[in-house]
C-alpha cells in the first residue's frame, strides 16, 4: 500500500481541520495528565508571563521572553511523544532507545538553556541600559 493510499492519511478539507485540532487539544491534555515536567514547565509560563510583559521594552522583547518558554514546551512535548513510542517498543533497556532518550532529554535541557539566556541577555540590557531589540 502506497503512503498516498494509507487509511491513516487525512482526506483533508474542513473536517480535517476539525479534527487535527482535536487530536493536538488530546495531545496537550495528556501531556499535562502524565508529565510532571510539562506541567512544572506550564506553571513556570504561567508564573513567567505577566514577568515578561511587564517588563518587555518593545512587543519584540515580549514575544522572545514568551517565545522561548512556550519553545520549552514545545520540546518538551516532543520528548514526551519520543519517550512514549520508545516504552510501547520496550521498556527492557536498550542501547539505541536509551540513545533517543537521551537524546531528547538533551533537547530539553538546550531550549531550557536558550530560554535562560534569552531572558538572562533582556534583563542584562535593561540593567546596563542598553537595548535589545527596538
Amino acid at each position: 500500500m502506497t503512503p498516498s493510499n494509507s487509511p491513516y492519511k487525512s482526506r483533508g478539507g474542513i473536517g480535517r481541520l476539525f479534527k487535527a485540532l482535536r487530536y493536538s487539544a488530546q495531545g496537550l491534555a495528556a501531556a499535562f495528565k502524565h508529565e510532571a515536567a510539562f506541567r512544572q514547565e506550564l506553571l513556570l509560563i504561567v508564573v513567567l508571563t505577566p514577568v515578561a510583559i511587564w517588563i518587555s521594552r518593545s512587543v519584540g522583547e515580549m514575544l522572545l521572553l514568551i517565545g522561548t518558554m512556550i519553545f520549552v514546551l514545545i520540546i518538551e512535548i516532543l520528548n514526551s511523544a519520543l519517550e512514549a513510542l520508545a516504552d510501547s517498543i520496550t521498556v527492557e533497556h536498550h542501547p539505541m532507545i536509551g540513545r533517543a532518550k537521551d537524546l531528547g532529554s538533551a533537547a530539553v535541557m538546550l531550549s531550557i538553556g536558550l530560554c535562560i539566556l534569552v531572558w538572562l541577555c533582556i534583563i542584562g540590557t535593561h540593567m546596563s541600559g542598553a537595548s535589545l531589540i527596538p
